[in-house]
């Protein structure tokens, strides 16, 4: 799965002033991205607000991705849920066509046991030959799925072929290297571990900030891949500040005023979330300013 090797971004669904989606300014992020080095892009992540696109939407930004992109860049399509049937059906009827993979998110909410985390996934790998990347983020599902069932999984269904892990847990980081099979791939979901988790044997990141600055981003996870700490942490510490900022309040508000400062899009985001506070654009303005 060399083509999920380096750097991923959670694309944001940009907004126009009436909540509508903006397509143009998703066309302006989406080759900003592909020219500045972004190897591939999550399509309708949690970072897309995904739980508020309707699936009429949905289909329209996974069209106009499609286009733009020009077979560029492999596409990542998030398609995951608590309802395991109702995942199942949407992957089903999905048209799959121009998509290489799929990001699944662990079950939130419902807080399954580890056998229940892997009865999920072997019914979502059964659905599709398409390759599935896992998506652990207990922070927001309020369930972790232990390094050991990531294991489970990527052993017994071969199109599983990656885990995009948002713990902020460098011990379960360093589990899952040691433990895992030779191809299988481990994704930095944290912006803040990505550089690290890259250096001990990962296979580079799904990234928020990544979107905003893919040239600085794609080069440090690239001196990761190759081993270059020094380099690659020299990046990493000008980019310490802003990845703080972006998570600050809530995601991806953060990122979204980042890119506004930035002239790609407007910091608009649909309830429940709110636009960043005057003060957290404020600061971001300042670190954008200086960059």
């Amino acid at each position: 799965m060399q083509k999920f090797i380096g750097t991923g971004v959670a694309l944001i669904t940009p907004f126009k002033d009436d909540l509508s989606v903006d397509f143009n300014a998703l066309e302006k992020l989406v080759n900003y991205n592909i020219e500045n080095g972004t190897n591939y892009l999550v399509i309708n992540g949690t970072t897309a607000e995904s739980a508020t696109i309707s699936k009429q939407e949905r289909q329209q930004i996974i069209n106009a991705i499609v286009k733009v992109n020009a077979n560029r860049v492999p596409l990542v399509l998030g398609i995951g849920g608590n309802n395991t049937m109702a995942v199942v059906e949407d992957i089903k009827n999905t048209d799959l066509s121009n998509i290489d993979g799929i990001l699944s998110v662990a079950p939130y909410y419902s807080k399954p046991t580890q056998e229940g985390f892997y009865q999920h996934f072997k019914a979502i790998a059964q659905a599709t030959q398409k390759p599935i990347i896992l998506y652990n983020v207990p922070g927001r599902t309020a369930k972790n799925m232990d390094a050991s069932t990531t294991i489970r999984l990527a052993k017994d269904f071969k199109n599983i072929v990656g885990v995009k892990e948002a713990g902020n847990n460098t011990q379960q980081y360093l589990e899952l290297l040691r433990d895992k099979p030779a191809d299988f791939l481990i994704i930095s979901g944290d912006d803040d571990l990505a550089l690290g988790v890259t250096l001990a044997g990962g296979s580079g990141v799904i990234s928020v900030i990544g979107q905003a600055y893919p040239k600085a981003f794609s080069n440090m996870i690239n001196c990761g891949l190759e081993g270059k700490n020094k380099e690659g942490y020299a990046t990493h510490f000008k980019l310490m500040e802003i990845i703080d900022l972006i998570f600050a309040e809530n995601n991806p508000a953060g990122i979204k005023t980042v890119l506004q400062e930035l002239g790609i899009c407007k910091n608009t985001v649909r309830l429940p979330l709110v636009s960043a506070s005057k003060e957290l654009e404020n600061k971001i303005a300042t670190f954008v300013a200086r960059f």
